[in-house]
């Protein structure tokens, strides 16, 4: 069984898996090339003060959930050779901020039965459970799996076995009691990749290191021009507040 690193985020050099690149472009625009990611709560959202050295206090996780939120974090998008890694970028505090707006709470959903897991995709979100409760609740099966079968909680074990562990989670193999573990990695995985390419106001792209990757060009006002060349976009990319890096 390849790694995470393998699998998602190999380096280039890899001839049995894509690229890490590759990846990041696989996921599709609607992921990568947005600057205002739809489905979280932005306007209630606190503005991220996240320069170089700054230390980020979570507001909604505890330690051991926090330690567990940027250990995950960085198995699915690591640091490698073409540039930083999930925890590097900010992601974990990106989360962390979610879960304070209505979008954590379900306030934006439908949240009234009844509920049929087994539904199709067309029919919309079909728990009761909210985003924090997800986390909470997962979080917590997570290392209770782990434990029990390696002794150990998530964040102590070696990254070969938090790698098998995810893949376990992501598959079903693991089996959660008060949440479905395909559900909690589902959104885990989600909001990893979302805090990596939105814009730094929100928490995660820390440097724009998400968009430097792809080569998207941000919020500048105008490159439709460069839209249909088959080449580099030669300028940084722009966030909303006007920073380039």
């Amino acid at each position: 069984m390849h790694s995470y690193r393998s699998k998602l985020v190999t380096a280039p050099d890899s001839s049995e898996t894509p690229s890490r690149r590759q990846f990041f472009k696989g996921l599709g625009a609607a992921t990568l090339a947005t600057v205002v990611l739809p489905g979280c709560d932005i306007r209630s959202a606190t503005p991220a003060q996240n320069g170089a050295g700054s230390t980020y206090v979570p507001q909604f996780f505890t330690p051991d959930e926090w330690t567990f939120i940027n250990v995950a974090s960085a198995r699915l998008i690591p640091s490698d050779a073409l540039g930083l890694g999930a925890v590097e970028a900010g992601v974990p505090e990106y989360i962390d901020r979610q879960m304070g707006t209505s979008w954590a709470v379900g306030a934006l959903w439908y949240m009234q039965g009844p509920f049929n897991a087994d539904a199709p995709d067309t029919m919309g979100y079909q728990y009761q459970l909210t985003p924090q409760q997800i986390y909470r609740l997962g979080i917590a099966a997570a290392n209770g799996f782990v434990q029990k079968t390696q002794g150990k909680l998530f964040a102590q074990m070696s990254t070969d076995t938090q790698d098998a562990a995810l893949h376990a989670i992501e598959s079903g193999q693991a089996i959660f009691e008060s949440v479905p573990a395909k559900l909690f990695f589902s959104l885990l995985l989600q909001n990893v990749r979302e805090g990596f390419f939105a814009d730094p106001v929100h928490g995660g792209n820390r440097g724009l290191a998400g968009w430097k990757l792809i080569g998207f060009p941000g919020a500048r006002a105008d490159f439709m021009d460069w839209v249909e060349r088959d080449v580099k976009y030669p300028l940084l990319p722009v966030a909303m507040s006007g920073k380039r890096d």
